[in-house]
């Protein structure tokens, strides 16, 4: 694929953050578009958003991806309405950290819930369709930094990203005789709301140690935007991996080349990160 212009591109968690850039970097690539997220209210101000700069917004429907239900009946409307997808873009996704021993299993499931089976939901109701129009097509899913690496209390929300890293390997080899590419996108700190809900679980928020640090993430992450281009332009060139930072892609080298210093800065990044961020043990399961 070498152009997204006139492509019917569906695009998950377009309410707002990375979802709503990517469907706006998309629409200047003269996508055609169809959008969904959970929440109705977001979704219908990037539609506005979109229209108001002269974009093709096909259809705009409220969905939940983790409810296999609802997906079947969003896909069942858009194939009625406007035909199998060219491309489809996995970017909905939550967030929650946490040690293992603060963690509940709601937090496990929630994780997994959404940002693993909520894009196979949609890969589900959305890639069949596809092959069996023939006309090849891309598949875009959003991992994470930590669908790579083993950074400090990302575990539950690393369940969901590495298990989505693995559909994505598997797929990128078994659509390849349909003419669908696949892309993994792996972020590192990108600034969108979920920056400011991230569940820290037995963390206080409001805790100036933990401002300091979440304003410090901030800083150093790239803005929706950065990262959304960065994602066109991957699949415009066809790119599996796709990195919407330097940092992510350096350490990326350095594990696969490089194990044992790879090994140490996990380590030290946990150590420091526990010293700074740990806070008196709220209770988790109350």
């Amino acid at each position: 694929m070498t152009s997204l212009s006139g492509k019917l591109c569906l695009i998950t968690g377009a309410a707002s953050g990375l979802g709503r850039s990517t469907a706006l970097t998309a629409a200047a690539r003269r996508a055609r578009l169809v959008l969904t997220d959970i929440d109705a209210d977001g979704l219908a101000e990037t539609v506005s958003l979109l229209r108001a700069r002269g974009a093709e917004v096909l259809l705009a429907e409220p969905a939940d991806v983790a409810d296999h239900a609802d997906v079947l009946r969003l896909a069942e409307r858009v194939h009625a309405e406007v035909g199998s997808m060219d491309v489809v873009m996995n970017v909905a996704g939550v967030s929650a950290w946490g040690t293992v021993d603060r963690l509940t299993h709601r937090h496990w499931r929630r994780m997994v819930d959404v940002n693993l089976m909520g894009p196979v939901h949609v890969i589900e109701a959305f890639v069949p369709p596809m092959i069996d129009a023939g006309g090849g097509g891309h598949l875009v899913n959003v991992s994470s930094a930590a669908g790579l690496f083993g950074l400090p209390w990302h575990a539950a929300y690393s369940a969901g990203k590495f298990g989505l890293r693995g559909v994505s390997e598997v797929l990128r080899f078994d659509l390849r005789r349909h003419g669908i590419g696949v892309s993994l996108v792996c972020p590192g700190g990108i600034d969108t709301p979920l920056v400011r809900t991230v569940d820290i679980v037995g963390v206080d928020r409001e805790a100036r140690r933990t401002r300091r640090a979440i304003a410090l993430f901030r800083k150093h992450a790239v803005s929706p935007d950065k990262a959304a281009q960065a994602i066109v332009r991957g699949v415009e060139r066809d790119k599996y991996l796709i990195f919407t930072s330097g940092d992510i892609r350096a350490l990326h080298l350095l594990q696969r080349y490089v194990p044992i210093v790879y090994t140490v800065l996990m380590r030290a990044l946990n150590v420091a990160m526990t010293r700074y961020l740990d806070q008196p043990r709220k209770d988790a399961r109350a």
